[in-house]
């Protein structure tokens, strides 16, 4: 669906309800400007300290459990110096911001889970927390997540928190505000990445007269929650498989290896026609240019029959406990059939697996893997 994105429309009416929620789970398009926030608490609950870790080349990684975490969608894992892996995602009730480590991938499976932050009771950062991601940065953690106000709850926008402790489940995460692009319109899954010694933002976001949902951009920054624009747009939603339910490219998410850099971002409605596309950039192009990137006409990882896992999607990447096997996490659901709305179905699971190379120097994602035994599978885990 397509509308115009840069004026407030009025309340909706019970149907038209139902038929924006299901575009908001895919990159509805809504926008009423937001206000930021300039700063607000939220004091993260500590854990206990971890024993020392095994020098990485002597561990070798357990096969991996899948899924890995039930009930967390759009998942980040990130692998610090510090030698834990820490992971946030979306809760199905859309309200707070959580945090787990571990000192292995399968041990997030069981990690103690903290809130860093919840959502105001009232208005900006209110309603609709989506898709968190951590990133250290100056040494100092920063947190990129969507969030809406509470009393207009489609106007989607994209916040950021830091927390200057060395220790991010200690001290105090700081609302820096929000993440000002060119419009005022629908914008969420923003995610940040350096490529020789400049910082860059991608997110999905929908461009004013574009028949679309949302696109993926790409902009400078200035610091970790300004842009220096200009904002460029990499990819819209041009093939078939990108246009079932919703005209969707969101998620995106970057891996630089053998010599390019290869951005990942999911595409169509987020039942089970979810899927993974690609773009590839070469190394010494201009990345602030479209045409450096190159992009697959096919998608390059869905659901599949016989490992019973759907609609695959909003992906990151890190690196197994070898530090050197590349390993891919996204979510999926064990099943096709959804009963209503799927933005009110909670059974996204975070799901990890390692991620291949093709002899071309290209990622071979495969298929989603099946679950293990350990994992189990059905509705309602």
């Amino acid at each position: 669906m397509s509308r115009a994105a840069d004026l407030p429309d009025p309340p909706p009416s019970p149907a038209r309800r139902l038929l924006l929620k299901g575009a908001l789970a895919a990159g509805a398009l809504t926008a009423v400007p937001a206000t930021a926030h300039a700063a607000g608490p939220g004091t993260a609950a500590p854990t206990a300290p971890a024993a020392p870790a095994a020098p990485a080349a002597t561990r070798k990684a357990a096969p991996h459990v899948n899924p890995l975490v039930r009930n967390r969608a759009d998942p980040h894992i990130t692998r610090h110096t510090d030698g834990f892996y820490y992971f946030t995602a979306t809760v199905p009730e859309y309200d707070r911001i959580i945090l787990r480590r571990s000192r292995t991938l399968n041990g997030l499976g069981t990690a103690a889970e903290s809130v860093i932050w919840r959502a105001h009771p009232t208005g900006d950062m209110g309603a609709h927390i989506w898709a968190p991601e951590m990133h250290r940065i100056g040494g100092t953690w920063y947190v990129y997540f969507a969030a809406a106000p509470a009393e207009d709850v489609w106007a989607i926008r994209i916040w950021v928190l830091e927390n200057t402790h060395p220790n991010p489940f200690k001290g105090t995460w700081v609302e820096k505000g929000r993440i000002r692009t060119a419009w005022e319109t629908f914008s969420l899954d923003a995610t940040t990445f350096t490529h020789r010694g400049t910082r860059y933002l991608a997110w999905a976001q929908h461009e004013p007269g574009m028949d679309n949902n949302t696109a993926v951009w790409l902009s400078e920054m200035a610091d970790p929650w300004t842009l220096t624009g200009p904002q460029v747009r990499l990819t819209t939603a041009e093939y078939a498989w990108e246009r079932v339910g919703f005209a969707v490219n969101e998620g995106p998410y970057v891996l630089q290896r053998n010599g390019r850099l290869f951005m990942t971002y999911s595409a169509a409605a987020t039942d089970a026609n979810y899927c993974v596309g690609l773009l590839t950039a070469d190394e010494d192009s201009d990345l602030m240019d479209p045409a450096s990137w190159a992009k697959s006409p096919v998608p390059v990882f869905t659901g599949n029959d016989t490992t019973k896992q759907y609609g695959p999607g909003h992906n990151c990447f890190t690196v197994a406990e070898d530090g050197r096997t590349d390993v891919l996490v996204y979510h999926a659901r064990p099943y096709k059939d959804i009963d209503g709305d799927p933005l009110d179905d909670p059974n996204r699971h975070t799901r990890v697996q390692r991620l291949g190379w093709k002899a071309d120097g290209t990622p071979d994602f495969g298929v989603p893997v099946a679950d293990t035994a350990a994992g189990g599978t059905g509705k309602g885990a």
